[in-house]
């Protein structure tokens, strides 16, 4: 992963340097980190697909640790002040936003005939924060890995065409860049695709998409709580069982989403004119 990130860096220091005076010069200028990022992923899976080395290595990819500690380090490195400035409106879409869309995915997966807990996981997934979301959970319903595998598998093939379509369209509809930030850090499900799409919309639309995302990240323990509840104390309870405690729903808690909520920071990751300009509209 170093390697890779590495030499994303230098593909993207290097490639307009590469393609001065041919007909590709506009387009490698264009071109963001993200794009080579993915690229450069899809590419080595490949790779390792083709040489039958994918299996093998499956173990070391570590792949929900390492969404994990990007969903912990993304709330540390937000400036807790900036999401104080743009709090209400991002709260007010986040809790709007998932509400609506966890609850109408939930109804669809019911009338597809869909597992209880694959459902769980999709409406998650698609209303949150994508794989993380699904993520925790799976944890808090005890799903199935292959459900697991499943809903991600979902979220990754409707988010890698979001990035570009969603900064697209935004210069097509010529949104506003608050508005446009709302839209990508709202719509895009998996938090990497929208740091990836509001690096490619601009600066200005990366802070305030992050500020909507990070918004609805911090809403994870509520739904994860409120999964466990549900499936605790009404799925899967048999009628003649002991009711369960709270600490059933401290075990199944996803304990990783606590390290996701935003905390001071000195680093400039958002600008305060973007919050102020996105809580005023």
């Amino acid at each position: 992963m170093v390697v890779l990130a590495a030499l994303t860096r230098y593909l993207e220091q290097n490639a307009p340097d590469w393609a001065a005076g041919t007909a590709f010069s506009d387009i490698a200028k264009s071109v963001e980190f993200p794009v080579y990022a993915i690229a450069l992923g899809l590419i080595g899976n490949g790779v390792l697909l083709a040489l039958g080395l994918r299996d093998t290595l499956a173990a070391a990819f570590r792949t929900e640790s390492f969404i994990k500690t990007g969903v912990v380090l993304l709330g540390a490195s937000v400036n807790l002040s900036l999401i104080v400035t743009a709090a209400l409106p991002a709260i007010a879409q986040a809790v709007l936003l998932i509400s609506s869309v966890f609850l109408f995915t939930w109804w669809l997966g019911g009338v597809f005939g869909l597992d209880v807990k694959l459902r769980a996981l999709l409406a998650s997934a698609v209303s949150i924060c994508g794989v993380s979301a699904a993520i925790s959970a799976a944890g808090a319903v005890q799903a199935r890995r292959e459900q697991l595998a499943y809903a991600a598998s979902l979220v990754i093939v409707f988010a890698l065409p979001s990035i570009f379509i969603l900064p697209w369209l935004a210069g097509v509809l010529n949104l506003s860049p608050a508005v446009t930030g709302a839209w990508i850090g709202g719509n895009i499900d998996t938090t990497a695709a929208v740091a990836a799409a509001g690096s490619i919309a601009g600066e200005d639309i990366l802070a305030l998409a992050t500020i909507v995302k990070s918004t609805q990240n911090v809403l994870i323990g509520v739904v994860a709580i409120a999964l466990t509840a549900y499936f605790t104390f009404k799925i899967e309870r048999r009628p003649d069982a002991k009711a369960p405690g709270a600490g059933e729903i401290w075990r199944r808690f996803p304990k990783f989403v606590l390290g996701s909520s935003p905390r001071p920071s000195s680093r400039r990751s958002i600008s305060a004119r973007s919050a102020r300009s996105w809580a005023n509209r």
